[in-house]
């Protein structure tokens, strides 16, 4: 409410990027808690229980993206002057593929990764604890969160971010702490998960399948977080290159990230922010890693279950229970009220992260796509294409709630993380050459991320047809195509792409250096006048928006003769941030004289040293808990 009131949501900067207003604490938890969804409590946990605290080098790798983001990314994208990504490469590169291309891909892993993923882990914990009915729960949770997401803009998302941040790591210590007494401590953890035994071990139909002693017993290597380069489940050099590379077009280059960056009034408040996220990314290994682990412990045949009549009975599943480590903690050793605390926990993770991916689909959508079909489209019309799209996106994810229950729960992150690794990479590789090499232009970038789809979609293809299997029934996707590890996939995939970005680009003219003023990172600083290569489209939008606002003004005049007959509309406008008036269309006399109006991306000396050392420290902070832990 209160960001209702405060914000100016009634425009397009003020509804998509806060009005670029936000101090550096609301940013850095906003980018936490857009992160961090209910899929990491489950995710995060389950694998733990599964496999040891390896899968908590996807959270610290984020120690070191951030920063790039921040200090090498964020500057360029500031000095652009763009909303969105694929405006950002539009600007780059001229045309219209690439930003489209970029769209319809960041569309699609929104509705069906992150969404399933969120809601499929809501469900999951629910299901665990309250035992309501699954959809009359996520319908619930999905209409408050589109509520606050449709009225209120990216500022009243950035605001309650802020407040789940301190819910949900106050929850999860209060959890940690009760799970590290009643295993004993720390050291007690250490000594028993490798005696954390299933007691049913025997398989009831020796005839289809046989259950061998690797498939329940705890890993040797389950307290490293590198492991052997061949024989490991997340490999070492996966890990270091890998995940950075997946991590990098995450934190780098997806909007729901970026969004909240520039949302922010300076520079320094960028990076002060990415810094306070960088800090809470080092939580998640404690807080939702080693509960996972200790929830093995204490109920060995429930979450490390391996026989699959027993697994189906316990979690409706046949591959295995060790989804529900943290749901299953809260349920045993939570007291009542506290357990109310953790649904709320719960409860505030999905909702911040499903409130993130709405807020920035309506944006990508709005700002990349609707303006592509219709240019002459001015605020208010795109104000309530933006909400409208919100509910078509909460239509989906509620007719997606089906598929998620079908999956099997042990499928379902295998998928998620295949589907990120061969489809991410060569748009990470994209924009990292697009940033910080001149030399690349349009048709290199375009068939850089073509080649790069394709080849992904060769491996991604045969892994849905064939299944990613279990430790009982292995896949049977033929070694050529499946047998390379995704992360090691996911390396060769991102430099192929940019082999064959740098490649095709070489071989075609570049682009003047009057067209990229602004748009890398060697010309950031740069106060020559650039010259867009989408600049004719953007004067064709003009002019069409121009057009509008003359037929609008005729059309207000015969609504004002009509009385009081729109009150109605004009009370849903208000609630939902749309003013009744619109800002005159700028002319091109203004649009020049606002083009001289450079983007600041200047830092006061004395804080940008203080970020500058904070970041050193974060740094040796993480290669020392990397060290710790290998």
């Amino acid at each position: 409410l209160q960001s209702m009131f405060r914000t100016n949501r009634g425009t397009v900067g003020g509804y998509f990027l806060a009005g670029r207003s936000m101090v550096w604490w609301p940013v850095g938890a906003s980018l936490f808690a857009s992160n961090i969804g209910s899929g990491h409590f489950v995710g995060l946990a389950g694998t733990g229980a599964a496999s040891g605290i390896a899968v908590g080098g996807f959270e610290w790798n984020a120690l070191f993206i951030v920063l790039l983001l921040g200090w090498l990314f964020v500057p360029v994208y500031l000095t652009a002057g763009v909303i969105t990504m694929p405006q950002y490469l539009k600007k780059r590169f001229g045309g219209g593929r690439i930003s489209l291309y970029l769209t319809v891909i960041s569309l699609f892993l929104y509705i069906f990764t992150k969404i399933s993923v969120d809601m499929f882990s809501g469900a999951v914990f629910i299901q665990q604890a309250l035992g309501w009915n699954i959809y009359v729960s996520v319908i619930a949770l999905l209409s408050i969160t589109a509520l606050y997401t449709v009225t209120g803009g990216l500022a009243a998302l950035m605001y309650t971010d802020t407040v789940q941040t301190f819910v949900i790591i106050g929850g999860a210590f209060v959890l940690m702490g009760f799970a590290f007494y009643e295993v004993g401590g720390y050291s007690a953890l250490l000594e028993k998960y490798s005696a954390a035994l299933p007691s049913l071990t025997l398989s009831r139909e020796p005839d289809l399948y046989n259950i061998s002693q690797a498939c329940f017993t705890p890993r040797s290597d389950a307290l490293h977080l590198l492991r052997d380069p061949f024989s490991g489940d997340l490999p070492w050099p996966g890990v270091l290159l890998g995940i950075a590379i997946v991590g990098s077009w995450y934190w780098c280059t997806d909007q729901v990230i970026v969004q909240r960056c520039l949302a922010a009034r300076s520079l320094t408040h960028v990076k002060a922010g990415c810094l306070l996220c960088g800090y809470l990314k080092l939580l998640p290994m404690f807080l939702m890693v080693f509960p996972g682990m200790i929830s093995r412990v204490l109920y060995p045949d429930e979450v490390a279950c391996v026989v699959p009549e027993e697994c189906k009975k316990i979690c409706d599943t046949e591959v295995g229970c060790s989804n529900i480590a943290y749901p299953k903690l809260v349920v045993s050793i939570m007291p009542n009220g506290l357990r109310g605390l953790m649904l709320a926990v719960m409860l505030a993770a999905l909702m911040s992260s499903l409130a993130s991916i709405f807020n920035s689909s309506s944006t990508l959508f709005t700002m990349d796509l609707w303006t592509r079909l219709r240019p002459q489209a001015r605020d208010r019309e795109l104000m309530i294409v933006g909400r409208v799209w919100v509910l078509c996106i909460v239509s989906i994810s509620i007719a997606w709630i089906p598929v998620v229950q079908a999956a099997q729960s042990g499928q379902l992150f295998d998928y998620i993380q295949s589907i990120t690794s061969y489809l991410a990479p060569p748009i990470a590789a994209v924009f990292f050459l697009a940033v910080f090499v001149k030399r690349v232009n349009e048709p290199g970038a375009f068939w850089g991320m073509v080649g790069g789809l394709c080849m992904g979609l060769s491996r991604m293809v045969p892994e849905f047809v064939f299944g990613t299997g279990s430790c009982l029934f292995p896949s049977n996707c033929p070694t050529l195509l499946c047998g390379v590890h995704y992360l090691y996939f996911a390396v060769l995939l991102f430099l192929c792409s940019a082999a064959l970005v740098l490649i095709v680009s070489y071989c075609t003219p570049p682009i003047p250096d009057r067209n990229l003023y602004r748009l890398v990172f060697s010309l950031r600083h740069s106060t020559e006048a650039r010259e867009d290569l989408d600049q004719e489209e953007e004067e064709r939008g003009r002019k069409a928006r121009r057009q509008a606002a003359e037929k609008g003004r005729d059309e207000e005049v015969d609504e004002k003769e009509e009385g009081g007959s729109r009150s109605l509309c004009g009370l849903i406008g208000w609630f939902c941030g749309i003013g009744s008036t619109q800002a005159p269309e700028p002319t091109e006399e203004e649009v020049a004289k606002a083009s001289k109006q450079l983007p600041d991306i200047h830092e006061d000396p004395i804080w940008q040293q203080v970020v500058n050392i904070n970041a050193i420290i974060m740094m040796v902070v993480a290669v020392f808990l990397w060290g710790y832990y290998a």
